[in-house]
Order: C-alpha cells, then sequence, then structure tokens
C-alpha cells in the first residue's frame, strides 16, 4: 500500500526545482551549443559571460571550464540591507520581493509587468511574484528571489571561491535565515483565533517547503479547537433549551 503524499513541494524537489534556474557564468574553455529539453544553450566564448541552468553551472564548474558570477543580491552590502529591513524597518513583516521590471509599451514609455486590471487587454499574461523575472537569480542589490536561500547554499556550497567575501556572506545569510524563520514562527499568532490570514508576501520557496507542516499543524490545532468549543456551545445550548421547556411543562401542571 502506497503512504499518502504530503501536501505541497518537500525541500529536496524544491532544491531540485532551483537547479533549474539560470546563473551567468565566466567560461575558461570554449564549448559549443548544447541540445537539452528546454532548448539550445549558448555557445560559449572565453570570455564572454553566458546564462546557463544552475545544474549545468555546476558541472562546469567541477570540471573547471567555467566560473560562476555571484548575484548582486548575494554581496555583503546587500544582504546587510536586507538584515537592517528585516530587523529594524519591519520587524514583523518579511522583506518586500524584488520590484516588476519594466517593459516597453510601444509608445517610448514604459510600465512593469504587473500593471492595473484597466490596462490590461484580452489576452494579455498577468505576472506577479514570484513569476516575475526580477524575482529569479537576477534580482537587483537589497532584494531575495524566490530561490535564495537553496540557492546561496548551492553556490557556497561547489563555488564559494567566486563569491566576494565568502565567510562574511555565509555569516550574514545564517542570520537572516534565522531571524526570518522566528517571523514565520511567530506569524501563526494570527492564527490563533480562527479568522486571522497569514502574510507570505516575500517568503522564498524553501522557506514555504520548511515551515509547511508547522503551519499545517498549527491551522489544525486551531481547527480541533474551534470545533470543540463549537460543540460545547451547542451542548449548552441544548441543556438550556431542555431546561427551559421542563419549567414550562411543570407550570401547565400546577406545580
Amino acid at each position: 500500500m502506497a503512504l499518502p503524499l504530503p501536501p505541497g513541494l518537500v525541500p529536496t524537489e524544491v532544491a531540485f526545482l532551483c537547479e533549474m534556474e539560470l546563473v551567468t557564468i565566466v567560461p575558461r574553455q570554449r564549448l559549443e551549443s548544447i541540445s537539452l529539453l528546454s532548448g539550445k544553450t549558448p555557445a560559449l566564448r572565453p570570455p564572454h559571460r553566458a546564462q546557463l541552468p544552475l545544474w549545468l553551472a555546476l558541472l562546469l564548474k567541477k570540471q573547471r571550464r567555467a566560473n560562476i558570477v555571484a548575484p548582486p543580491w548575494l554581496h555583503p552590502d546587500s544582504l546587510k540591507n536586507i538584515i537592517n529591513h528585516e530587523t529594524n524597518v519591519d520587524p514583523e513583516g518579511f522583506s518586500p520581493p524584488p520590484p516588476p521590471p519594466m517593459r516597453s509599451d510601444g509608445r517610448g514609455g514604459a510600465r512593469p509587468y504587473a500593471q492595473a486590471s484597466r490596462d490590461l487587454k484580452p489576452g494579455d499574461m498577468v505576472l506577479s511574484p514570484p513569476f516575475l523575472p526580477s524575482c529569479t537569480q537576477e534580482a537587483p542589490s537589497g532584494y531575495l528571489p524566490y530561490h535564495w536561500l537553496e540557492l546561496s547554499e548551492t553556490l557556497l556550497a561547489h563555488a564559494a571561491d567566486d563569491i566576494p567575501n565568502a565567510a562574511e556572506v555565509r555569516a550574514l545569510l545564517r542570520d537572516l535565515q534565522e531571524v526570518r524563520a522566528a517571523k514565520m514562527r511567530g506569524s501563526t499568532v494570527h492564527l490563533e483565533g480562527g479568522g486571522g490570514v497569514l502574510s507570505l508576501r516575500g517568503v522564498g520557496a524553501m522557506e514555504l517547503a520548511e515551515s509547511r507542516g508547522f503551519v499545517m499543524g498549527v491551522v489544525e490545532g486551531v481547527r480541533k479547537l474551534g470545533a470543540s468549543a463549537e460543540a460545547g456551545r451547542r451542548e449548552e445550548e441544548e441543556e438550556g433549551a431542555n431546561g427551559e421547556g421542563g419549567g414550562e411543562s411543570d407550570e401547565e401542571m400546577g406545580f
């Protein structure tokens, strides 16, 4: 008998999906284009940069055929700004997702991807975080992409020599992870009343996968408490109704 699968993605599945992220590399050798399921990769010509899936970039890095360019949000100054926002600017919420990129409107102007509904035309695709191009590893400095946790851990584990101040970055990431994990645990207080809403704006994919079991346990506990309280209230109402009915029958009999 097959065991039931847990709801949502588990951390290992999230880490696997993260390997599909495109990262920037600097090739050290010439390499022709490779046909993949997602399409052909660009031909590598040193020292021109190119974008490859993370799994392929790690393979070339292991073979010493390329170096991985650290994303701008993984630099120490960027992480310090994010930690300052998490601890001082907004101690209760998470840092906002990367802003939407701008695109041309065909009339010499620019507009964001996430535009207002009144500007939409039939057939237009509405994108929002984390499905915006800015929510990938190309996120600007001071913002975290959707796969920030698993992507940073992978780069530090296999390409630490390509990340400036890797030791400082590793310490900052540990502090940031602890701050955001404490916020995730504390945010479940809003669910205790049974009608609260848990805001997950700015939360990463791995954070959701790791906290899903804890949050679902809290929701299930609140649901059981609410059900028991409702059952007790109904029993009290039934007892009260039966007591009132008994009193009226006694009066009718003249007791």
